[in-house]
């Protein structure tokens, strides 16, 4: 309801805005702000960096992805052949009984990610622990 004067012979309206109640509550606002700010504890993400391996592997065998995904497994220069039911057995055979062994996953780039998923689902049954995927920085 806005404020009435009685000002000489007729009655207006005042017609300004009462700022004050306006600026008691931002005056709340900021000293409610200023004595929480402190309490706020930062979180802290610990990322994964590359080059934190405890150890290096001993054998690296590379599960190669074609364009026309075919799948091939490298391991110290011999390159073989492998279908995507198979490769599992393969990689599990040439494993053994070592622990620090890793398997390195390179696809082409026109390769369905779909089908990357699918070998690292199949070594994952299979029971196999170190399995990476490689990449090619840009230029």
């Amino acid at each position: 309801m806005p404020a009435i004067s009685t000002r000489g012979r007729g009655r207006r309206t005042i017609s300004e805005i009462n700022m004050v109640p306006f600026i008691d509550v931002m005056l709340v606002l900021l000293i409610i702000f200023m004595v929480t700010a402190p309490m706020i504890t930062p979180s802290v993400v610990d990322l994964p960096s590359v080059g934190k391996a405890a150890k290096q592997p001993d054998k690296v065998i590379q599960i190669v992805i074609q364009k026309d995904e075919r799948l091939e497994l490298v391991t110290d220069g011999k390159t073989d052949s492998a279908t995507l039911t198979s490769v599992a057995g393969s990689v599990k055979s040439l494993v053994g009984e070592e622990d620090n062994t890793a398997v390195v996953i390179s696809a082409d780039r026109s390769v369905k990610y779909e089908t990357v998923v699918k070998v690292m689902d199949s070594l994952q049954r299979a029971g196999i622990a170190r399995v990476g995927l490689s990449v090619q920085l840009a230029p």
